[in-house]
């Protein structure tokens, strides 16, 4: 039953993604009367604030969060915050936050932004406190384990509590524009279609870069590393739409079933398929950059930097290699999508001295938002020397294809959707656990031989065995 939900509950109120993201969204939804009129919005957390405490606390984040052409309602919003402080690992507090929360008419969602290792007493004390009876469903914000044994203890504590149409995992990646659009490129446009397999398509590529070092995340990353932080969702998300059969319909059930085809063919990884890696010392940007182990004050085996040469052994998509990788300390922050088409199969130019080049798709996700195909076309001459073709980007620059509507941070989208109750763009448990099979299997392939990531400068694209990972292929990174 679909419902929209009157009553909206905050866990991890306070912390980083919640100033940063969750607050600046749902006041940017507010503002645009996109919320349910009625619904209240309260927040808990450890801290020990007051609600008026917590609306001074969510002014300051909203000013220094939203951009300055979007404050516009800021007050409005704030009248619909409330809070109460609950140490989640106790029942106690969850009377309290159920006396708050009130009778919710049309429904409650619940959105929980803690560490995994709180989530069953999370569920617990909800339980206790009868805030999962009738219309509820709760949102989990990553990362859902460190493993499929992990991963699975949370599902099966969440599962407890809520079927699994009331179970919203998010992968903030999934709301970007996009990575939305990555779907209506190929399911919109006759054109690529039937060109998307295995017999035009040489090779994909996906880039996550990171400028950055730790930051703030210095003991969770130390523990996660680049394969789990980055590849185990957000790059098998990214592979499973490039990869995805048509669904019958564009929702919730028909993608989600598509998707976790994809992620269920893929071959395990070969010991020669795989590299990884960790920063030292460098600079990024012109300015010099301490390494991963003076950052953290330690040495550690921990990858910051991950390469891997992934195969989908089904119909479409066998022979194919998916060339994927991500890392931090990278010479720029880009998050991109690259298929690689296969040369022509005769060139009738050849013996006029012209050479084509293959078809490259690129889509690029962050820090812009573009399609870019490379078309091959004819230098303007008269060719008494011999005639001349050139490879031309045609761009589609998104933001400019679309300069009339409101460009929406990716947790606007994944609010709302949790809010009203639309799964589609929301990551079931089946495909969560067919993506840890995947990277608990090359951990163990890394524990098994001994592999230790290798150095490789701070501001470079990585260990030179990543290059050579493509480049045995006869394929380069895509980098310019």
């Amino acid at each position: 039953m679909s419902f929209t939900a009157d009553r909206l509950l905050l866990f991890g109120a306070t912390g980083d993604l919640a100033q940063r993201m969750l607050l600046p969204s749902l006041c940017a939804l507010d503002a645009d009367d996109l919320l349910h009129p009625e619904l209240k919005i309260v927040g808990t957390a450890r801290s020990d604030l007051s609600t008026r405490d917590f609306r001074d606390f969510a002014r300051e984040a909203l000013e220094k969060h939203l951009p300055s052409n979007r404050r516009g309602g800021i007050a409005q919003f704030l009248n619909r915050l409330h809070y109460v402080p609950v140490d989640a690992t106790t029942p106690e507090g969850y009377g309290d936050l159920a006396r708050e929360v009130g009778e919710y008419e049309s429904g409650l969602a619940i959105f929980l932004s803690t560490a995994p290792s709180l989530f069953e007493a999370t569920i617990a004390g909800l339980e206790h406190a009868g805030l999962t009876k009738g219309n509820v469903r709760i949102g989990l914000e990553k990362p859902l384990g460190t493993d499929l044994e992990s991963s699975c203890e949370i599902n099966d504590a969440v599962s407890k509590a809520f079927p699994e149409d009331r179970i919203f995992r998010i992968d903030h990646y999934l709301g970007k524009e996009t990575v939305q659009n990555l779907l209506a490129l190929r399911f919109a446009n006759l054109l690529f279609e039937p060109v998307w397999n295995a017999t035009y398509i040489d090779h994909v590529q996906i880039t996550v870069a990171e400028t950055v070092g730790l930051e703030s995340r210095v003991a969770y990353y130390d523990d996660s590393g680049a394969l789990r932080d980055m590849v185990q969702n957000h790059m098998l998300q990214l592979l499973a739409l490039v990869a995805m059969e048509p669904p019958t319909s564009f929702d919730a059930t028909a993608v989600r079933d598509e998707k976790v085809k994809v992620l269920r063919a893929l071959r395990d990884v070969d010991r020669d398929e795989v590299v990884t890696g960790q920063y030292r010392a460098g600079a990024v940007n012109g300015q010099a950059v301490p390494g991963y182990d003076e950052e953290l004050g330690k040495e550690s085996d921990t990858e910051t930097f991950v390469a891997i040469k992934a195969h989908v052994d089904n119909w479409r998509w066998k022979g194919v290699p998916f060339y994927m990788r991500t890392g931090k300390r990278l010479p720029e922050r880009v998050t991109e999508i690259v298929v690689q088409f296969r040369c022509i199969p005769h060139s009738i130019f050849q013996g006029r001295g012209a050479r084509t080049q293959p078809n490259r798709l690129v889509i690029g996700i962050q820090p812009e938002e573009n399609i870019q195909m490379t078309m091959m076309a004819k230098v303007p001459g008269l060719d008494r020397d011999g005639l001349r073709l050139r490879s031309v980007p045609l761009d589609i620059a998104m933001p400019d294809a679309f300069s009339g509507t409101v460009r929406r941070i990716a947790y606007e989208r994944l609010l709302l959707d949790l809010i009203e109750g639309d799964q589609t763009l929301f990551v079931r448990r089946d495909e969560v656990e067919a993506q840890w099979e995947w990277i608990d299997a090359i951990r163990a392939l890394w524990g098994e031989n001994g592999i230790v990531p290798k150095t490789y400068s701070a501001g470079s694209w990585g260990p030179s065995a990543a290059i050579a990972l493509a480049e045995r292929d006869g394929v380069s990174w895509h980098d310019d």
